[in-house]
């Protein structure tokens, strides 16, 4: 298998590594002083308008887009290095227009949106112009089994009736957020429980739709993009806003999950390089015991294993996206399943090795590794919990052993 990049790619990495090195890393900084001082947190600082600006003249944006006329037409295993480069900041794939969740919200509008479902929300996405929410989780059930989700969308006439709640709305605190993509039953009693469920588009300023509160992860709070519980109270829209049809709830999530599941795996493993980069230049500059930190065999072993860790996790996942690209999402499943298992986990613990070398320093805001390592943790939950994904794999495995073996289960 050969994940040598063509020249397009290796050419656009080139370009991308040089903007994130000129541009973006040296204003790290500046973006959270910025945000820790801003009236308001929930605003687009004026720094990444400008960052976005810079990247869509230099013809890099809207890179996770297959589509030729709206994006850059890459394939997984393309983009695959692209969004690595990208996760080395948390925040900086939205200076390319390529963050979660609205890659996601424009994946989903681009594949089972209708004509005036895309003229309306996708093309200010693809823009820039507005931001997105996804809500799926909610903070009664276990939504690790998504059949539980208990959002109800009732059809009445020519609008549907919205009633639940949901947190860990990801993007739905930013001003500009204006659609969310809400999942719940319109069919609660069919008793087939992967069609029960329904994907609809709710504009966030609907009359109901109330933000309760937002919820922080390790008490980081993800400004400006914000993760809150939201309540959806009688919140009516008009029947147009289903997005594919009632019961297809399961099947667009499938399709939206995939690639963003393996974005998120392509991010994390630019964290975890990022951590590493940062072990390599720590170990030079301090001493203890009257010698480098480079000297202890100890800090060798946590350098290695890193090193080996991200690149174990690097080839699955391009393995993953090459499967993708020629099979398709549902029989590169087994693939995605196992990067989802792996890559959040390890740049956790890369990045737990990385704070442990710097000490007190790695814990603070004076470097990214805190922010990095709080972005894996959620990422161990997000998009189907380590447990879900273990489940299925093993699943899968135990039935393609039965089926080789012409066994019966």
């Amino acid at each position: 298998m050969d994940f040598e990049p063509t020249t397009k790619v290796a050419e656009l990495c080139a370009h991308l590594e040089a903007f994130v090195k000129e541009h973006v890393l040296p204003v790290e900084r500046d973006y959270a002083a910025y945000l820790d001082n801003a009236p308001n947190r929930w605003t687009t600082p004026p720094l990444m308008r400008e960052l976005q600006a810079k990247a869509r003249a230099e013809g890099l944006w809207n890179l996770f887009l297959p589509d030729p006329e709206l994006g850059a037409g890459l394939s997984n295993l393309e983009y695959a290095p692209l969004a690595e480069i990208m996760g080395r900041v948390w925040w900086s794939a939205e200076v390319f227009n390529c963050s979660a969740p609205d890659t996601g919200n424009m994946e989903t509008l681009y594949l089972y949106g209708t004509e005036a479902q895309k003229n309306r929300w996708l093309r200010p996405l693809l823009n820039a112009e507005i931001r997105s929410g996804f809500g799926m989780t909610e903070p009664d059930v276990a939504s690790s089994d998504a059949t539980n989700i208990e959002c109800s969308i009732k059809r009445e006439g020519d609008e549907y009736v919205i009633n639940g709640r949901k947190w860990f709305t990801t993007g739905a605190m930013r001003d500009i957020c204006e659609i969310l993509i809400v999942m719940g039953k319109t069919n609660p009693g069919n008793p087939d429980r992967h069609r029960q469920q329904s994907m609809i588009l709710v504009p966030r300023n609907t009359p109901g739709v109330r933000i309760v509160r937002h919820v922080k992860t390790l008490g980081y709070d993800d400004a400006p993009l914000g993760e809150p519980e939201i309540a959806f109270d009688n919140v009516r829209v008009p029947a147009g806003n289903m997005l594919l049809g009632e019961g297809r709830g399961f099947e667009i999530a499938q399709g939206r999950l995939g690639p963003g599941r393996i974005h998120h795996c392509m991010r994390l493993i630019g964290g975890a390089q990022r951590a590493l980069d940062l072990m390599l230049d720590r170990v030079e500059k301090r001493m203890t015991f009257g010698r480098k930190l480079s000297k202890h065999q100890s800090i060798r072993e946590d350098i290695a294993r890193s090193w080996c860790e991200i690149e174990q996790a690097r080839l699955l996942t391009l393995k993953a996206a090459a499967k993708m690209d020629k099979y398709g999402n549902k029989q590169a499943r087994d693939l995605i399943s196992a990067i989802k298992i792996v890559a959040p986990l390890m740049a956790q613990t890369v990045i737990d090795r990385a704070m442990q070398i710097h000490g007190g320093l790695g814990l603070t805001e004076d470097l990214p590794l805190a922010e990095l390592f709080n972005y894996a943790r959620q990422i161990r939950l997000a998009d189907g919990p380590d447990q879900v994904h273990m489940m299925s794999l093993g699943g899968q495995l135990i039935r393609k052993w039965h089926t080789e073996k012409g066994t019966n289960l």
